[in-house]
């Protein structure tokens, strides 16, 4: 996959070299061409100096071909208007901006960028909302039969209920990452879009469980 990242501060030159690692391209924009050192001179990427949200230097660091966009530069609008230029202009699907302040998060949820607030940032939650498939494992119990994971879940769960997914996946539900904040959902919670999944399962049913998330809930099931 092609992926553009905006910004090459610490943040995103961890991302962009991570990514290259993984086997993707990758095209790193940003206003200060010397910030570009940080990416070492082993980056085989592209680096494009310019304004993210700039339709043309877009263009330059391949958003056409991409599969993927990062805003992660250290202004919050810059960040979130290079987001929708890249959602709304280029039809970038997996698209993610990093935020510093955490009230703006649900304005932003609300049209559709997940947001990564600088508080609770890691480099694995940028890369799960740019790479969305299959379990991340979070913890494993000491025999490691057991573990907690977040798994990515398919848009056709969005409005059925907790207790159907445990039904139809067999796990069970821990908590959900909503708007940024960590909540405890009852089996009447209803999934809404943006909620990350943290479940609890059996290890040796990773496959079984990834499956069940990616296929979807049983026709006529709420």
């Amino acid at each position: 996959m092609h992926i553009v990242i905006m910004g090459c501060g610490r943040v995103g030159a961890a991302l962009a070299q991570t990514l290259e690692q993984q086997g993707h391209t990758v095209a790193v924009i940003d206003q200060d061409p010397t910030a570009f050192r940080r990416l070492g001179s082993g980056f085989g990427g592209r680096r494009v100096t310019g304004v993210g949200f700039d339709q043309d230097t877009l263009r330059e660091a391949g958003i056409e071909e991409a599969g993927a966009f990062a805003a992660v530069s250290s202004g919050d609008n810059s960040n979130i208007i290079a987001a929708r230029v890249a959602r709304e202009m280029f039809g970038i699907d997996n698209v993610a901006a990093r935020i510093y302040d955490p009230r703006r998060a649900e304005v932003y949820q609300r049209l559709g960028i997940p947001t990564v607030a600088t508080v609770r940032w890691t480099a694995d939650q940028m890369l799960r909302r740019l790479l969305p498939s299959g379990a991340e494992p979070l913890w494993r119990d000491p025999s490691g039969g057991v573990q907690l994971a977040e798994v990515h879940t398919t848009p056709s769960w969005i409005g059925h209920k907790i207790s159907t997914l445990q039904e139809e996946t067999g796990v069970r539900v821990a908590f959900l990452t909503r708007l940024g904040e960590a909540i405890l959902p009852s089996s009447q919670t209803v999934l809404q879009e943006g909620d990350l999944v943290h479940v609890m399962m059996r290890t040796d049913e990773i496959a079984k469980v990834e499956a069940a998330f990616a296929e979807g809930p049983e026709e006529g099931g709420h």
